[in-house]
């Protein structure tokens, strides 16, 4: 075998498998439906904690201190005041922009108004993190009101994170009942180990590059409908399927005409994601609370009559993340085309420790192609072609 014809090992189709680097920011173990912050469970993070102190625990590996805390409260809550020029680029935009283009658009357009924009040392980062977790989210509340012909509502500093979006998003002081949901819902998808989005973001830090470039990347990335779409594509199944009593005949006649069923199986776990059960809680919680309860019990229905088929069980097809996701944030009057945003808006946490950790201790990003294509080709003139 000559040199041009050996190969390379081949890794899996998409990386399947591959271990990439070394990261102690979250672990995933699939076939056990573990998932884990800095060590520490996702069901007891979600039982006990809240999304400003799970932000903390993923910048700075450890848990806060009360102290520590109110600092980080603070800070984040300093951030969330956006350039005005900000607010004019997106009046600016078409009403019709897709929220996640937008979304990705604005990032970027924050990297000229940040003095800090082009430093990487880690005091920067710092304080760029803090900015983007406040300003990710002022620029999703603005549009959305933007695009309805409402005048956009400045950020309270008396309200955490998620209660505070909620009041940028309505003008409305928000139900502690859904303040709590939207901050569990960031809590639980704020971080989950290289991710495609994550993964995409870590490249870009190990060109270094800045942080603004990073984050850019993994919002292109996130949009993409194997990714961050998927929970709309969740929401327009619901929303399909119209009450529980339609459910049984329309997974029969999407399993006839193989369509797949939003929301269930996983690229890792193959068992039910374990933040599956604290967002299914939190929905029924929001329809006992309202009364409320179609796009709940459709989806527990439809979970129900799913892993009940050979199919779904032979393959060990269960709830992910995206299928619980959907209705909670139907139910929390977020349109449907900005739940992938709403994605954004917690997993810049992740998608910002995991830069830093790139940072840290940086080697260029660059893997190998297994080549297949031909060899030594001859050449010939083009009125010899074809």
């Amino acid at each position: 075998m000559s040199n041009t014809e050996a190969t390379k090992p081949a890794a899996g189709a998409g990386l399947a498998g591959q271990v990439v680097a070394d990261s102690s920011i979250s672990f995933v173990d699939g076939a056990a439906g573990i998932l884990e912050y800095r060590g520490y469970d996702i069901r007891e993070l979600a039982a006990h904690s809240h999304f400003e102190e799970v932000a903390f625990l993923l910048w700075n590996g450890h848990l806060p201190t009360a102290q520590e805390l109110a600092e980080m409260k603070a800070q984040a809550r300093a951030c969330r005041f956006m350039p005005p020029e900000i607010i004019s680029a997106l009046r600016n935009l078409p009403k019709d922009a897709e929220p996640m283009a937008v979304m990705r658009s604005a990032v970027s357009l924050l990297a000229h108004y940040d003095p800090e924009s082009e430093d990487n040392t880690p005091l920067a980062h710092q304080h760029k993190a803090c900015r983007l977790l406040g300003q990710i989210s002022g620029v999703l509340a603005a549009f959305e009101r933007i695009r309805k012909g409402e005048e956009p509502v400045k950020p309270r500093m008396d309200l955490d994170h998620a209660a505070n979006f909620l009041w940028m998003l309505t003008g409305e002081d928000p139900d502690p009942l859904a303040a709590r949901a939207l901050d569990q819902y960031l809590l639980l998808l704020a971080e989950h180990e290289f991710n495609a989005s994550t993964f995409t973001a870590r490249v870009t830090a190990s060109t270094g590059s800045d942080l603004h470039s990073a984050i850019t990347s993994a919002l292109g990335t996130l949009k993409g409908p194997l990714h961050g779409a998927a929970v709309q594509e969740a929401m327009a199944q619901f929303l399909e399927i119209g009450s529980a009593e339609n459910v049984e005949s329309w997974f029969e006649l999407a399993r006839a005409e193989g369509h797949r069923v939003m929301g269930m199986g996983h690229r890792v776990y193959k068992v039910r994601d374990p933040r599956a059960a604290p967002l299914m809680a939190n929905v029924e919680s929001m329809a006992q609370s309202t009364g409320e309860r179609e796009w709940f019990d459709i989806a527990r229905k439809l979970e129900t009559v799913a892993m009940q088929d050979p199919y779904f069980q032979e393959r060990n097809l269960s709830a992910n993340v995206d299928f619980y996701s959907a209705p909670l944030l139907y139910s929390l009057g977020i349109p449907v085309n900005t739940f992938t945003p709403m994605f954004a808006m917690s997993r810049i946490v992740g998608w910002t420790a995991h830069v830093y950790e790139q940072q840290a201790n940086n080697r260029l990003i660059r893997p190998l192609a297994n080549y297949v294509g031909a060899h030594q080709l001859p050449w010939a003139p083009i009125e010899q072609r074809g």
